[in-house]
């Protein structure tokens, strides 16, 4: 249970798939200004009765030996279960709670958030998470980017992005995306229960996205993003679906040249 096979290169062939545009997504979480990445990735004593604990005592492993996620940060099941579990963590999604819930639609259901995005999951469901500015502030913390993409995070729009928390979003297969300048889940009048379509991600060279948020029911809010991809190498990650798969792709391809 402090280590395991992670599933970053499961069914990966030697060519990149083709980039697909995200349609049909929910939001597992929306949150404000300023969400720094203590508040998404795992970090602290394993709760009793989180997720990961859950899964531990699946597992045979005794409350008393549950330990940190940071000594378990090499079994991907215990981080992604605390993945944006952080207990001050407010999603705006269930308004008035604090820490790692969120609500599944259309039901209405609340949950842990690694719950829900379970459920997102067995439905085919892909997900986004709604952000104001600053998204990502704080050291870099790698697993706030990895635990989002194995989630089942495909995008994250926000107001704005902290450098280097953009750039890991990136080397996950994640895309980070900026509303325009004097636009924001406010303004858009965007509540977070609408269904997402991101129409763009699949040229491969797009500066800008568009994205749709439908009511159900209601009238469609279709508004333009930025693609916060700024350089060619970035472009090539995303290509790749990562950096851990353009890597090995690079090293695989040098040695059959060898």
């Amino acid at each position: 249970t402090y280590v395991k096979n992670p599933p970053y290169f499961d069914a990966m062939s030697m060519t990149p798939p083709a980039l697909e545009d995200v349609r049909g997504a929910r939001v597992l979480a929306l949150l404000g200004d300023s969400v720094t990445t203590d508040h998404i990735s795992p970090a602290g004593n394993i709760a009793r009765n989180s997720p990961a604990a859950r899964y531990l005592v699946e597992h045979g492993v005794d409350p008393k030996d549950f330990n940190s996620y940071g000594a378990r940060r090499g079994n991907h099941e215990v981080m992604m279960r605390g993945t944006f579990a952080n207990i001050r963590l407010r999603n705006l999604l269930v308004p008035g709670v604090e820490g790692g819930v969120s609500v599944h639609l259309p039901d209405g259901e609340q949950a842990s958030i690694y719950d829900v995005a379970m459920r997102y999951r067995k439905e085919g469901t892909p997900l986004v998470v709604l952000a104001g500015r600053e998204y990502g502030t704080g050291s870099s913390r790698d697993w706030a980017a990895k635990g989002a993409m194995l989630l089942g995070v495909k995008a994250v729009i926000a107001e704005s992005f902290e450098r280097i928390h953009r750039s890991n979003l990136i080397g996950m297969g994640v895309a980070p995306l900026q509303f325009l300048p004097g636009q924001n889940v406010s303004s858009l009048g965007l509540t977070g229960r609408e269904v997402y379509t991101i129409a763009g991600l699949s040229r491969g060279d797009a500066a800008e996205v568009t994205v749709t948020a439908t009511p159900q029911p209601g009238k469609p809010v279709k508004f333009t993003a930025r693609l916060r991809i700024d350089t060619p190498k970035e472009r090539e990650y995303y290509r790749h679906g990562g950096i851990l798969q353009y890597v090995l792709r690079q090293l695989a391809t040098a040695g059959s040249a060898a």
